[in-house]
């Protein structure tokens, strides 16, 4: 809305000029050129109609009427109404898998999969050995199989996906025994009892929230019982009087019954990751090695691929589930198998893992290369900032995220900014101004918040990504 100047020449109602006069000006014509006519017009309209408003209250400055006047505003406004939705952005919130953020990024072999994909024809659902209809399983399952060690295996969108298909499966109107421990909730308050109720299974609890013995598994088991369910604790770890019962004491429980035992893993790992001096997490190998009938697993966590939920275990189970009809309503499409498939394969050569497979890339880094890119950056931001903050480079703790090692911390390194003059009042609302700001940039930065300190966790910057930072940063001045 065009505000005027209290000294300068106002307009009136009558001096305004008319919507075809104004698309007949050189300056529309250019917007036409970038939005279409359609757009310009209903554009117009609406700017017409607020300056018309501004006329009658004597509030319209008489600049506000000039062709360049009217092509600089629609420019604006449809640049921004055109503007994508879903935006890239500098992860330097210190979490590595950020849910919020998109979780795993995909490495360059996925990217170009993705692209041929995208650009050509692909044998999705057609058996070039026998020229006829193929199942889309049929195009990652074997790898899965050869990573993991199931006989069988079959993907879905996501690993809650995953699990409601198998429950709603092998459970409905029947027993699924779960400690109290494991009833975990995740992302969005979807909870593990929420999804039984939904898959039509009934919730046996065991244990107690700390302790689960194998004499709770035992009793627990009777003529409705259809598996025995293990859950990875994501987002938490229970500590101190403790007892939990590893999978393979439960399959030796289960196995006299005849009952399944499935494994929800969560996160999800093919390979060990204390070979790159990371925690350990239970891989899906050691799971399936220890026993379990099902285990289920996400793609866009620990495995650093596509958002999907994976499926592996005993053939005749996973034949059982792939004939749900849910199946089909929670099956992936082309772009994700295609993205999962070179993820999958680079696992067949873990030596050269951490420099093909972005996720390990990151977690791996060293604090040495983060804290040289500090003290590249600091000058540039402080330059930007002015005298209202101070900036340094600091050490700082990253996580990995998405319910992965939840207490797991990783040395890192980064930016601290703080209020200049060191005092705590007012420095709340002026780090959120900061905050804000960094996230209104055309880039957006993404910071956190604590202990009085806007901290900007470098782990997660590339090097290719460094220099469109600084050019970030140096945006702020704006």
């Amino acid at each position: 809305m065009p505000v005027a100047d209290q000294a300068g020449p106002r307009a009136g109602a009558a001096d305004l000029p008319s919507l075809d006069r104004l698309l007949g000006t050189p300056e529309l014509h250019a917007a036409v050129a970038d939005f279409g006519r359609t757009q310009v017009t209903a554009a117009l309209r609406r700017d017409l109609d607020e300056c018309r408003t501004a006329a009658l209250a004597g509030t319209l400055p008489s600049d506000a009427l000039r062709p360049a006047a009217f092509g600089e505003r629609i420019k604006t406004g449809l640049t921004e109404r055109n503007r994508a939705t879903l935006r890239p952005v500098f992860n330097l919130t210190g979490t590595v898998l950020h849910t919020n953020l998109g979780r795993a990024l995909l490495p360059e072999a996925a990217i170009e999969s993705v692209v041929q994909a995208l650009t050509t024809p692909a044998n999705l659902e057609f058996d070039l050995a026998t020229g006829g209809r193929g199942d889309r399983d049929d195009l990652i399952s074997p790898l899965l199989c050869e990573l993991t060690g199931g006989e069988a295996a079959t993907v879905v969108n996501n690993n809650a996906a995953a699990v409601l298909l198998m429950l709603a499966t092998l459970a409905k109107r029947r027993e699924v025994v779960v400690s109290r421990g494991e009833l975990v909730e995740i992302g969005g308050a979807f909870r593990i009892p929420d999804i039984m109720t939904h898959a039509g299974a009934k919730l046996v609890e065991i244990g107690t929230t700390n302790r689960t013995h194998a004499a709770d598994y035992r009793n627990a088991i009777g003529e409705k019982t259809a598996l025995l369910m293990k859950v990875h604790c994501s987002n938490y770890e229970v500590t101190g009087f403790t007892k939990s019962v590893d999978v393979s004491e439960v399959v030796e429980i289960a196995k006299p019954h005849g009952v399944p035992v499935a494994v929800d893993l969560g996160s999800g790992t093919l390979t060990p990751l204390e070979r790159w001096g990371l925690p350990h997490e239970t891989t899906v190998q050691e799971t399936i090695a220890a026993g379990a009938d099902l285990v289920t697993f996400s793609g866009d966590k620990l495995l650093g691929g596509p958002q999907a939920g994976m499926i592996v275990g005993r053939k005749e189970l996973i034949a059982r589930i792939k004939k749900h009809p849910l199946k089909r309503a929670l099956r992936v499409g082309k772009l994700t198998l295609a993205a999962l498939e070179p993820v999958l394969r680079l696992y067949r050569d873990p030596d050269h893992l951490p420099e093909r497979l972005t996720t390990l890339r990151l977690l791996t880094r060293t604090r040495a290369e983060m804290a040289a890119q500090a003290a590249r950056l600091v000058p540039v931001l402080a330059k930007s900032l002015g005298d209202a903050y101070t900036v340094t480079a600091a050490p700082m703790v990253s996580q990995i995220g998405s319910g992965a090692l939840p207490v797991e911390q990783l040395p890192s390194y980064g930016l601290a900014i703080a209020p200049a003059g060191g005092g705590k009042r007012g420095s709340g609302r002026a780090l959120a101004t900061l905050e804000a700001a960094l996230r209104g940039l055309p880039y957006p930065v993404i910071g956190r918040i604590a202990d009085q300190t806007l901290w900007l966790d470098l782990r997660c910057l590339e090097a290719q990504d460094e220099m469109r930072l600084s050019l970030q940063f140096e945006e702020l001045r704006a």
